[in-house]
């Protein structure tokens, strides 16, 4: 096992502290692309008892840059007597296939020994929902009352109650769709191309150099910062000042920067690429003829939040999801100045949401 410096990745590794991880190994996982990842392991994190039935989980599923510690990312939401009531459920949340907080991805150790790094297989949104599966059947869990997420999360959600309706009460999408956008393709692609232009990048196999790609990182971050919150609140925050400092920099630059420095400490780079990728394959229509199909197939309680300030995931792409399935409730809306980030920091709108979530989950179990 090698050592791997921060300057090269922010990844959790075998040689830290665990934390208040749990891993389950789920035996090797065949991919819709028919490769096969031997012997996955996934890094998960959980609140509340699961009751004597194993009928009362709730699964988060978090977005991109998320991990399992849903307290660190969503503050709020998950606890006693907060939305995702962990006095009456248990509340699970894995890293997904990919991550890089001690699930298996492209900062693991291969079965070889050595790092998957350019190795690790294409994965897609489908695949993640089949390990998370797996680690449901490990654990025992036959249905969750709720599977819900943001963004990357809103997207297993809704993959959930395509593929598996038999083992949700009721699922929940915040910002998110049922199909990638050209648009969002064309602005992954460029964060993609500014961590594989770094020159520590190496074609993905990077763990074992002093020097990793956190500059091209820091660049895709930058980027995807932008598509997270709106023009008006850049304005408003920064507008044309200077940083207080001698640097000369913008206020917005410095901003910018200080994102990108944080998830340096706790992301890698070929996780970034890899979860990005699996976000441009996203649509449910594949192989279903086409979206209106596949959404008229949901058969479990849906609910869909559409942030209106939200430029990465316009309302639209919520809307399409809200009218072509047919168990949808009426959308509901959030006007955030924060755009996409809207669904981390409007606590009490989005968890008054998700406790009608949990109320149609529970009914729909009965």
């Amino acid at each position: 096992m090698t050592n791997v410096s921060s300057r090269v990745s922010g990844a959790w590794f075998e040689d830290h502290e665990p934390g208040d991880r749990l891993f389950q190994k789920i035996g090797d996982l065949e991919l819709e692309s028919g490769e096969v990842i031997e012997d996955l392991t996934l890094a998960y994190q959980t609140w509340g008892s699961l009751n004597s039935n194993r009928d009362n989980a709730i699964l988060v599923n978090h977005a991109l840059t998320g991990w399992a510690d849903v307290n660190g990312w969503w503050p709020s939401m998950v606890g006693p007597g907060l939305p995702l009531d962990t006095d009456k459920y248990f509340v699970i949340c894995p890293n997904v296939i990919g991550g890089c907080q001690g699930s298996t991805g492209p900062s693991s150790l291969a079965p070889d020994g050595k790092r998957w790094g350019s190795r690790f297989p294409r994965i897609t949104i489908r695949d993640m929902v089949a390990a998370e599966v797996a680690l449901a059947d490990r654990l025992g869990i036959k249905k969750f009352v709720l599977s819900v997420g943001p963004s990357l999360g809103g997207m297993r959600s809704l993959e959930w109650a395509i593929t598996h309706p038999d083992r949700v009460g009721a699922i929940a999408t915040i910002g998110s769709s049922a199909v990638a956008t050209g648009d969002q393709i064309a602005t992954a692609s460029i964060q993609i191309r500014a961590i594989q232009t770094d020159p520590h990048f190496n074609d993905g196999d990077f763990y074992e150099q002093a020097e990793g790609p956190i500059n091209g990182m820091g660049i895709a971050r930058r980027i995807a910062h932008l598509t997270y919150r709106t023009e008006s609140e850049m304005d408003v925050r920064f507008g044309r000042e200077l940083q207080g400092d001698s640097t000369g920099r913008w206020a917005v630059e410095s901003y910018l920067d200080h994102h990108a420095d944080k998830l340096a400490q706790r992301f890698d780079a070929n996780t970034y690429i890899s979860l990005t990728d699996a976000m441009n394959s996203h649509d449910v229509g594949r192989g279903r003829g086409g979206v209106a199909a596949a959404l008229a197939t949901v058969t479990v309680p849906t609910f869909v939040m559409a942030i209106e300030t939200d430029r990465l995931f316009p309302p639209r792409l919520q809307e399409e999801i809200a009218e072509l399935t047919p168990t949808a409730a009426p959308i509901e809306r959030l006007n955030s100045p924060f755009g996409h980030d809207g669904f981390l920091i409007e606590v009490e709108t989005v968890g008054d949401f998700l406790r009608r979530a949990l109320l149609e989950g529970s009914k729909h179990l009965e």
